[in-house]
């Protein structure tokens, strides 16, 4: 089966001090089409053979792509590709590895480097709104994908990969670290075997500060090293409306989606593994605003999910506001003493348990006494590798499913939160009087942002409303304008395909 891609591919910034091989590669950059087929480029590594790696976009997480892909050479893996549409990024990464003895070819599009037929695994580490597609062109082109955080920018594209992955029976890993971590494996089963009774609810903490990204007049220049074109690709290609491009997009609602789905991803994705659910939420409300400042962002800095479970309550806590001396640390939460800033907390009927970082837990009885302990973690990319060579999606920590579901949670959290309106705190405590935990959850919102001098009658929070899903269809139940929220328009050529 041939898939097409329209490629007309926008003039990019010459790089100096090309080399004879990427001078070939800057002519490669202005073909006008690009065409592969999945099936004849469709390459299964042997358990002896080399497996060949390429990095797609590397400013920022993608750095440890390379470092972590590269630390894997007595495994076979040789890193042979790099791209990223700044070619400033580009040159600097392409030049490090040359002065470290290894030897990369450059590309500014993806599709150019998808033609490469000797490239066996693409690792992605791109903004969050390039993951979807970029991983389904090259598992279309054959080739198996190691896929950051959160895996997709909505809900709709994130199934996508998840059917082009089993469609072309390809290799697809999570960029969520914690899976490959025997510490948290273990106490995940010592909860589930009901050693501190039934868990009464699921709670990850992304306590986070996050100052203003500063607010611009007018529209601003974009970097004459960038791409602009491909660095937008699927999203809208609008204005920059934000003093820096890089980084900062995450607080965008067209390329990013906040610390949720930033930072609070690994948190969700935890939380989820301790309730043992595999799909989404039927019910899921949330109640934020970014207060403290006015900048150009545009996804909260404070808020929290609360995702209804019949198992339990999975609620989620973001706050990005420091306690009102900007030279405190984050303050924590009450129950857990260490670690209680980014992590989970699992409240049980016997006690809780404590994930304070991406390799350990930390179990207490009820009188915060504590009982146990666990520790130890593999190599994440390691264990991508070897799935890799194995050919079997269950030797991955990570499956794309469990990030595509991870990441889905996120999403239908910001999804409530998009669909609300300012109220007062009374309002909000009305609403959602019902739920203890919500309830409780609320209440030390408020406190956290009466210590940052916030008065909620001047900056009202914002409160989404409770929305129905219907997991087997992974649709909300009567919202038009939710089931909206779930997808977006996406920009030709950079479509993501409704078959794949």
């Amino acid at each position: 089966m041939e898939h097409q891609i329209d490629s007309t591919i926008q003039k990019t910034t010459t790089m100096n001090s090309l080399n004879r091989r990427n001078f070939l590669k800057r002519s490669l950059l202005g073909a006008a089409t690009v065409s592969f087929s999945a099936r004849s480029w469709s390459q299964v590594a042997g358990a002896n053979s080399a497996i060949r790696s390429a990095v797609v976009g590397f400013n920022g997480r993608g750095g440890s792509h390379i470092n972590g892909l590269g630390g894997l050479s007595a495994q076979g893996v040789r890193m042979v590709g790099l791209c990223d549409v700044d070619s400033n990024v580009l040159q600097g990464g392409v030049s490090k590895l040359d002065k470290a003895g290894t030897r990369v070819d450059g590309y500014t599009d993806i599709r150019k480097l998808l033609e490469r037929k000797d490239i066996d695994v693409i690792s992605i580490a791109t903004p969050n709104h390039w993951h979807a597609l970029a991983t389904i062109w090259s598992v279309q082109a054959g080739k198996d994908v190691y896929v950051e955080k959160p895996v997709c920018h909505n809900v709709w594209e994130g199934r996508k990969m998840v059917e082009a992955a089993r469609k072309y029976k390809k290799i697809v890993q999570t960029g969520t670290q914690c899976r490959s971590s025997s510490g948290i494996r273990e106490a995940v089963q010592w909860v589930q075997g009901g050693n501190l009774g039934k868990i009464t609810a699921a709670r990850g903490l992304c306590y986070k500060p996050r100052g203003s990204i500063g607010k611009v007049e007018q529209d601003q220049p974009i970097p004459e090293s960038i791409n602009y074109d491909l660095w937008c690709g699927p999203a809208p290609m609008d204005p920059l409306r934000r003093a820096r491009l890089h980084y900062d997009w995450h607080w965008i609602w067209n390329y990013g989606n906040g610390d949720l789905g930033n930072q609070g991803i690994h948190q969700m994705d935890i939380a989820r593994w301790f309730l043992g659910e595999n799909d989404l939420s039927p019910k899921v409300m949330s109640v934020g605003g970014r207060l403290g400042y006015v900048d150009d962002g545009e996804t909260p800095n404070t808020q929290f999910v609360y995702h209804e479970y019949d198992s339990a309550p999975l609620i989620f806590e973001v706050r990005g506001l420091r306690e009102n001396d900007s030279s405190k640390s984050m303050d924590k939460f009450p129950d857990a003493e260490t670690g209680g800033s980014v992590g989970v907390v699992i409240h049980c009927e016997g006690g809780y348990v404590v994930v304070p970082n991406y390799d350990s837990a930390i179990a207490y009885d009820k009188d915060r006494k504590k009982i146990k302990q666990w520790r130890g973690s593999s190599d994440h990319f390691e264990n991508f590798i070897n799935a890799v060579r194995s050919r079997k999606t269950e030797d991955l920590a990570a499956d794309i499913h469990e990030g595509y579901v991870s990441s889905s949670l996120c999403h239908t959290g910001n999804i409530s939160y998009r669909l609300g309106s300012k109220r007062s705190s009374n309002e909000i405590r009305e609403e959602i009087k019902g739920s203890k935990q919500a309830f409780e959850t609320y209440e030390r919102m408020q406190s956290h942002l009466e210590a940052n001098k916030i008065d909620l009658n001047n900056e009202k929070l914002t409160l989404g409303p409770m929305l129905s899903m219907n997991p087997n269809r992974r649709r909300f139940i009567g919202n038009t304008e939710a089931n909206a929220l779930l997808t977006r328009h996406y920009r030709r050529p950079y479509v993501v395909p409704e078959v794949v």
